[in-house]
């Protein structure tokens, strides 16, 4: 099966460099140094787990210069998924399946507006990693999952493959029962992202704190509220498990949002706490802990982007 990583940074690199070493036909979508850093020196994880060090990188900085590909893994940032879905759209094939790894819960949507409903899984994945420097990725925190599926929750014969795939290349893949409960549960979590940046702190910290660990109580409760809402089946001590889950997590632990914020960057800000925000005017669900961080760190992101 060849295999296209369509952003390769801390979470295309992991999964994609996974694959590689597993001697699947994998191609990196790569630009700048990054890209220059594989073809010269090739890929290394540094993992918790073990390094691995991928010498003969295939990268190319267009998705025209790659092979057509059967398996798309979608590494990119939520807001570059609709660029990155005219791009694929000029590759497109019947026998494509494309898996979005992002946070939030847009991207298999906005996927599917271009490319069609066909083609698109629904996925996401769970993982700490992020590029050390150009040709390393960095993985640490705890294993590494990818959780995908059919829109329609069927358990395909494509997705058998591709989870074969997957394990082979030595990390875990599932496919879930209901793959939505999962894309937001998983967006439930990351949306404490955006607490972490104003506060400029992470989570294993603000648990700790009465008042801000009440604030994390209240962030996910109003997204558990939109979920019942949106006719989406968590399960109902999902901020609970969540919370005695961010109880494990160490002082190490930051994300891409709150890293991305932290150094002035363009970030995950609307596909995060402002799709909360949205969803909350749409349903008729009071999200004040939302608002505030949303409206907190608007003016930062909206610097980051040139508003």
């Amino acid at each position: 099966m060849k295999i296209l990583i369509y952003g390769s940074g801390g979470v295309g690199g992991y999964f994609g460099g996974k694959l590689a070493n597993s001697g699947a036909n994998v191609t990196f979508l790569a630009r700048g140094k990054h890209f220059i850093a594989l073809k010269e020196k090739g890929l290394l994880i540094k993992s918790i787990k073990e390094n691995i060090h991928i010498k003969n990188v295939k990268a190319v900085q267009s998705v025209l210069e790659a092979e057509s590909p059967e398996l798309v893994l979608l590494g990119v940032k939520a807001w570059q998924v609709k660029d990155a879905a005219k791009e694929l759209s000029k590759i497109k094939t019947d026998k494509m399946s494309v898996i979005p790894l992002q946070n939030g819960i847009m991207a298999a949507e906005e996927l599917r507006s271009e490319l069609g409903h066909s083609v698109v899984l629904d996925g996401i994945c769970k993982i700490f990693s992020k590029i050390e420097e150009p040709g390393i990725i960095q993985h640490i925190g705890f294993e590494p999952i990818i959780l995908f599926g059919e829109n329609d929750n069927s358990v395909s014969e494509r997705c058998k493959k591709i989870q074969s795939l997957f394990i082979n290349a030595d990390f875990k893949a599932k496919i879930p029962d209901d793959i939505h409960a999962e894309v937001w549960t998983k967006f439930l979590y990351i949306c404490t992202s955006g607490l972490c940046a104003v506060t400029r702190t992470n989570l294993a910290v603000l648990n700790k704190i009465a008042e801000t660990r009440k604030m994390l109580e209240s962030l996910l409760s109003e997204i558990f509220e939109i979920s019942l809402k949106a006719e989406i089946k968590m399960k109902p001590d999902i901020v609970s498990k969540t919370l005695a889950f961010i109880d494990t997590l160490d002082e190490d632990s930051t994300s891409s949002l709150q890293r991305d914020i932290m150094e002035g960057k363009a970030s995950e800000l609307e596909y995060q706490n402002g799709t909360v925000v949205k969803l909350a005017a749409k349903y008729g669900v009071s999200a004040p802990a939302n608002t505030f961080i949303y409206s907190s760190l608007l003016p930062l992101e909206m610097k980051a982007r040139g508003l």
